[in-house]
């Protein structure tokens, strides 16, 4: 997953660069003349065509990185605030179990057929699902 996000960063920036730069060359080759006195209508021009360009680049930011990783992170905490006694989750760690209890921010839960209690932070839980989750996915794939 991190590699797509890598990959989608990437794709995303040499857009936006080639953007910025497209809408930033015309501003400076607009605000610059070939005569030794500048004049103010074509600086002005220049100057609003960069702001124009900055502005597009900080959407396409928004629209392709911030906003999808802000709707990501909603939904994970909505996860980890839905979790109950008997779910099965697993921690950022791979370690699976099911919750026995839970109280504030931190959560015990059991591994395996020993019995083995484990007590973490909410924001160590990664999935909730486990081994059902896998199954399931397993299923679709047929």
């Amino acid at each position: 997953m991190r590699f797509t996000t890598a990959k989608k960063l990437a794709r995303t920036a040499g857009v936006a660069a080639a953007a910025c730069m497209t809408f930033a060359g015309g501003a400076f080759a607009a605000g610059t003349t070939t005569t030794a006195t500048p004049t103010a209508t074509s600086s002005s021009a220049g100057m609003i065509q960069f702001i124009i360009s900055m502005v597009i680049l900080f959407a396409i930011f928004y629209f392709l990185m911030i906003r999808p990783e802000n709707k990501r992170k909603k939904k994970v905490e909505e996860m980890r605030s839905g979790l109950k006694n008997g779910d099965d989750i697993v921690t950022i760690g791979g370690i699976c179990g099911k919750i026995v209890s839970i109280s504030g921010d931190n959560i015990t839960f059991e591994t395996g057929e020993d019995r083995v209690r484990i007590q973490v932070a909410k924001w160590a839980i990664s999935d909730r699902g486990g081994k059902e989750k896998s199954k399931e996915s397993s299923e679709k794939s047929k």
